[in-house]
């Protein structure tokens, strides 16, 4: 059950923040005369806020040293972008949020997976020992925790409604926008992107209360979907820039091509070069990283012409410390 706390706010301090920020650039996408479509998506914004708030209150001590230390959840450059576009768009952001992320405290055990480690120990008797212990320790859960799993699983439960709410509005935007209905200033290809961001969040929720674990994806699922998203953000980067900065529009033309390669090798892998392909994936993502922390810099500082929001910029670039942590911890597993 530890498990099941630990890897449920993880996903939500990660998740929940993406999905609000989803919902703010919808909304700063309509034109003025969509005010219901805006303040639709604002009501979104303000219900992710509001969520992701909560669980940050009781997340002190229950998350991971290596999600803490990733840079996934924020940034150096989170609550300056947080603030610049706040002006810029005219959306009130809780920026108490960000500053109260950045002081959590990782939980001191590391060793909470029990069933994750009984599943990667190959010893049968330690396996049974291991599972033994967990169902004891089950049975003598404190009161103070047995709380922190109950707001969990009420967390888990609200934020599954809020997420499949926020879905079937993405997928009425897309429809709307298609038809030429309406207009939003975001690419068809960004809103369904981001509908998959959201499925996925979806299903991390349904697997947690499912007392599975955070996705029942593999490794190759995993790459596949990372890699698709982090090629379209390059190309979402190339069409953002203005026209004037050839050079990184080439550098992330260069980057689409180069996720575009890693998609066809990743899903025509076979189990021999696994490995080997994760890690260049890693090499390559951590690469990418670098070029878009340099762009989240150049944006706040007004040294790149562009039309890319900063919050945007830091968004995405959470996004690849995300893939990074999970590319590392595969790699740290097959070791």
């Amino acid at each position: 059950m530890e498990n099941y706390v630990l890897l449920s706010l993880e996903n939500h301090l990660y998740f929940a923040r993406i999905m609000k920020e989803h919902a703010l650039f919808l909304m700063a996408g309509f034109p003025c005369k969509n005010e219901s479509w805006i303040r639709k998506a604002d009501e979104f914004r303000e219900q992710f806020e509001d969520l992701l708030r909560d669980v940050v209150k009781i997340s002190n001590h229950q998350v991971t040293p290596c999600v803490l230390n990733s840079n996934e959840l924020t940034t150096e450059f989170t609550l300056s972008a947080e603030e610049r576009t706040s002006n810029l768009c005219g959306v009130s952001i809780d920026t108490r949020i960000t500053c109260d992320t950045k002081e959590l405290d990782p939980r001191k055990n590391n060793n909470v997976d029990r069933g994750m480690n009984c599943n990667k120990n190959r010893n049968m008797n330690n396996n049974m020992n291991c599972c033994m212990n967990r169902n004891m320790n089950r049975n003598r859960i404190c009161p103070e925790k047995q709380r922190l799993i109950q707001q969990t699983e009420a967390i888990n439960e609200r934020a599954l409604e809020l997420v499949n709410g926020l879905i079937e509005f993405k997928e009425c935007i897309l429809n709307e926008v298609s038809k030429g209905k309406i207009y939003n200033a975001n690419y068809p290809l960004l809103i369904k992107h981001i509908i998959r961001e959201a499925k996925l969040y979806r299903d991390n929720i349904k697997n947690l209360q499912n007392k599975e674990k955070c996705s029942c994806r593999n490794m190759r699922d995993t790459e596949l979907f990372w890699n698709q998203i982090m090629m379209e953000h390059a190309l979402f980067i190339r069409g953002l820039l203005d026209p004037s900065e050839c050079q990184l529009i080439e550098s992330a033309d260069n980057f689409a091509k180069d996720y575009k390669k890693l998609l066809k090798e990743t899903g025509n892998k076979d189990f021999k070069d696994c490995e080997s392909l994760t890690r260049r994936t890693l090499s390559k993502t951590m690469e990418y990283r670098d070029f878009k922390s340099a762009g989240a810099d150049g944006i706040l500082n007004c040294k790149i012409d562009s039309i890319i929001l900063p919050l945007l910029a830091d968004h995405i670039l959470r996004e690849a410390n995300h893939y990074i942590r999970l590319l590392k911890q595969d790699i740290n597993n097959e070791d």
